[in-house]
């Protein structure tokens, strides 16, 4: 490469993003989605593991409550034209892992409480 930042002959130039990533209708939908079913369970985690390791436990207790306010990220994203997809995919993954999560749960405690008793 010369000193103007143009390739000499030896060296090729970098190969554009393959058009999975740049123009399939089906990128935006699928990224956003998985984002958001990593979203709601790592961010919770990761803000219950420091508030556990940096307060006590009855502090983390009371401010576990506020990683509610981590659902702002995906909202402000449906402002901008640009990432308006991506979110409403990623929301969508944030809903439905928390729906099966909730719907999981309330199906294993019904049982267990079914045949304890």
């Amino acid at each position: 490469m010369t000193e103007s930042g143009t390739p000499t002959v030896d060296e090729e130039p970098a190969p554009d993003p393959s058009w999975w990533h740049r123009s399939h209708p089906t990128f935006a939908s699928l990224v956003g989605f998985f984002s958001g079913v990593a979203y709601v369970i790592i961010v919770p985690g990761l803000y219950a593991a420091l508030l556990g390791l940096l307060l006590s436990d009855e502090a983390a207790k009371r401010l576990f409550p506020l990683v509610i306010v981590a659902l702002v990220v995906p909202l402000v994203m449906l402002i901008p034209r640009k990432t308006r997809r991506f979110a409403q995919f990623m929301l969508l993954g944030v809903v439905l892992t928390a729906v099966v999560i909730g719907a999981t749960a309330t199906l294993v405690i019904w049982a267990m409480v079914a045949l304890d008793g």
